[in-house]
């Protein structure tokens, strides 16, 4: 069932608790078809296009281990077509059961090769391959396909609470249970950068973005006190240049839009953050947009669509195309522009509205 909220988004329930989400790159998994012969290629070229195909996202979650009577699996849904307010299916055009084993976290591969799920004995491609990597404890990138290592690290005493590739797959960015976010030239596999924490902050979530010149932006989450934050680091001096109190409230969830303009952020409250990334600038709350934490944050490929999910059994989509990709609002400049007229009106007519007075 999908309700619709008053700001415009639509919640889809599955009847499990959600851990984890991701949109598929159907761009790369879907090919279009090819025309049957020569002789259609001249009737064809004055026939419409066809319509796009729906955008389709994978759920994860379940009800753990025992006896709880609430499966662990991963489902596709499709996109539900709606100018007013999109939502996902409830109907699942796929689902697949993984036993006793709960996904935890996933990542899609770029262009589609499949779905990495994080479990809680290892991870696995269960929508692709059985094979299995075994956690130990360790920080280890391998390079795909061939799964040859290019990187290790051995450090038992923490634990890695989030990870992030740069686009170039430059720098990977890991930010652990203590300690500073360490970056790591990927290239060299040495350590180029320990971005220290300030007094009281605790680092949570980190995401490389996209500026238009081609070069990157690292954006770390952070408690401090009773506020959470967004800090932001040059990728060359690896330097701070801005930071932002966002919220009073936990983070749990973070995201950056593929374009680069907006972050997101989810909160142990269940609501829902949307900003500029040039200005910090908030441009959307959406309080309580779930009755528990939010669990994932994801943005679709065009960057007009944000996915929330939540231990709660729902999935929330959040149409954020209205917002300019330089992250600000329109409404700003449409009363400036009001401002001014009304302005320019008084001057010409100054006369006429003094007469108007009461002497």
């Amino acid at each position: 069932m999908a309700s619709r909220g008053s700001d415009g988004g639509r919640s889809s329930t599955y009847g499990f608790p959600i851990y984890c989400a991701a949109w598929l790159p159907l761009s790369h998994i879907l090919k279009p078809d090819a025309p049957a012969d020569a002789a259609d290629d001249a009737s064809s070229s004055s026939a419409p296009p066809p319509p796009p195909r729906a955008q389709m996202a994978v759920l994860g979650g379940g009800g753990g281990e025992g006896r709880s009577g609430v499966p662990n699996k991963l489902v596709v849904a499709a996109l539900e077509a709606d100018a007013a307010a999109p939502a996902l299916s409830t109907e699942p055009a796929l689902v697949v059961e993984t036993e006793d084993q709960v996904p935890y976290r996933m990542a899609v591969h770029p262009r589609g090769d499949g779905v990495l799920c994080a479990f809680p004995n290892g991870c696995r491609y269960p929508l692709l391959a059985s094979d299995q990597i075994r956690r130990d404890g360790h920080l280890r990138v391998f390079k795909w396909p061939a799964m040859e290592s290019v990187l290790a690290e051995a450090d038992m005493k923490t634990s890695i609470k989030d990870l992030s590739f740069s686009s170039d797959e430059k720098f990977l960015a890991v930010n652990r249970s203590s300690g500073p976010c360490k970056v790591w030239d990927l290239k060299s596999s040495e350590v180029i950068a320990n971005l220290a924490r300030e007094a009281g902050e605790i680092f949570s979530f980190c995401r490389f973005s996209n500026k238009t010149d081609g070069s990157h932006i690292l954006f770390i989450t952070a408690m401090q006190g009773d506020y959470g934050k967004i800090i932001s680091w040059n990728t060359t001096s690896w330097t701070r240049f801005g930071s932002k109190k966002i919220t009073r409230e936990a983070i749990s969830a973070f995201a950056v839009s593929p374009d680069g303009a907006l972050l997101a952020v989810g909160t142990i409250e269940g609501s829902i953050i949307v900003l500029g990334s040039k200005n910090m600038r908030t441009l959307v709350t959406v309080k309580k947009a779930h009755l528990g934490i939010v669990t994932t944050l994801a943005f679709s490929q065009d960057s007009r669509t944000l996915l929330s999910t939540s231990f709660d059994s729902t999935a929330r989509v959040t149409s954020v195309g209205s917002i300019n990709n330089n992250g600000a609002s329109v409404w700003p400049m449409i009363l400036a522009i009001i401002l001014a007229i009304l302005v320019y009106y008084c001057m010409q007519h100054k006369e006429d509205l003094l007469a108007m007075l009461p002497r």
